[in-house]
């Protein structure tokens, strides 16, 4: 009696751990709209900037995806500039910002005893940022002014979902380089 008492806790306690073991964090499309601050490659800009930003994340391991990610950032300025040889006038100037690469993520969850409607994270990105710079054509002043930050970047992120259901959730990714809110769609192929 006792062994089959201990087989059959043994083997509850182990089918308990398989099952939360089991949860899948990828075949999700991440959609979210962010800010990014002054670090990471928003060094470019001297403010920060709405970012639209979409990933897709892909299981590697227990608790562990990879996500390839594109973002998306541009903004304007008017600026007065001139001298007495070439006189003063109003010129514009665009900068659009679009990063790409990779971003690890290891979930929390299990170490946390998370309910189900719940995710914790904390994450690395490394990627490039493609910048371009655009000028007024008769601008003649230093062009290269906004062209100081390296396009390699590193971001740390610390984030939570809150699941609304098995299909849509709504995150908050906090990062060194862009913070984004937004929604995220499970188990897409």
């Amino acid at each position: 009696m006792k062994k089959k008492l201990f087989f059959s806790l043994f083997f509850s306690i182990a089918l308990i751990f398989l099952v939360s073991a089991q949860e899948k964090f990828g075949k999700t499309l991440n959609l979210g709209l962010g800010v990014g601050g002054y670090t990471g490659y928003y060094g470019y800009a001297d403010r920060s900037l709405p970012v639209i930003n979409l990933n897709y994340e892909f299981d590697v391991a227990n608790d562990f995806t990879i996500a390839p990610f594109i973002s998306y950032s541009s903004y304007s300025e008017r600026y007065y500039y001139g001298n007495s040889n070439n006189g003063y006038k109003f010129y514009n100037y665009r900068q659009t910002i679009i990063p790409i690469g990779v971003k690890g993520t290891y979930y929390f969850d299990r170490i946390l005893s998370a309910g189900s409607h719940w995710d914790f994270y904390l994450g690395a990105s490394l990627g490039f940022a493609f910048i371009r710079n655009r000028w007024d054509s008769d601008y003649y002043g230093d062009k290269n002014v906004y062209r100081s930050a390296n396009p390699v970047y590193l971001d740390i992120h610390l984030g939570t979902e809150y699941h609304f259901n098995n299909k849509i959730g709504a995150f908050l990714d906090l990062s060194t380089g862009v913070s984004t809110v937004g929604l995220a769609f499970h188990g897409l192929k």
